[in-house]
């Protein structure tokens, strides 16, 4: 017998840019009737929480594309990690990306499993209240269980 087709994803990056690859992975597996588990830990909890405010840095990521060149000690001056995200944001847009709020809107309606790290919540002192309805909060032991019946496990 066969095990139902699952997925687990772990989450540990919560810039623009990372938050993208495991909602359009959970989405799509959803779709695809996989049952999906997403464990959102470290900085990835910033990708849960109601009022998002995700940045992009260039610093730091070669492969980012930008209009032109930018030697490296440039991309550390003040305001650059703002025109890196306004520049990422309107270039989602116009190629029709649908945003971090509906991409979590539609894995939850997906029943895309939520699971926020308690101990990263302990760590950063998050208060419930800041991340979205409809998550669970657990230890790692509960990745673990989700990933031992997984038949996909990513790490993001």
């Amino acid at each position: 017998m066969t095990k139902p087709k699952s997925m687990v994803i772990i989450a540990s990056q919560g810039t623009l840019d990372w938050a993208y690859p495991p909602l359009i992975l959970a989405t799509t597996a959803a779709a695809l009737d996989y049952r999906v588990s997403m464990f959102y830990t470290f900085y990835g909890l910033q990708v849960l929480k109601k009022k998002l405010d995700l940045r992009l840095s260039p610093l730091g990521n070669p492969a980012m594309p930008m209009p032109i060149s930018l030697p490296v000690l440039m991309q550390a001056l003040p305001g650059m990690e703002a025109m890196a995200t306004a520049m990422m944001r309107k270039k989602l847009l116009s190629k029709g990306v649908a945003s971090i709020q509906t991409l979590r809107e539609l894995a939850l309606e997906s029943d895309v499993r939520f699971i926020a790290c308690q101990m990263t919540v302990d760590l950063f002192d998050m208060a419930r209240d800041d991340l979205i309805d409809g998550i669970e909060y657990a230890g790692a032991t509960s990745f673990f269980e989700a990933a031992e019946e997984a038949t996909i496990t990513l790490y993001t």
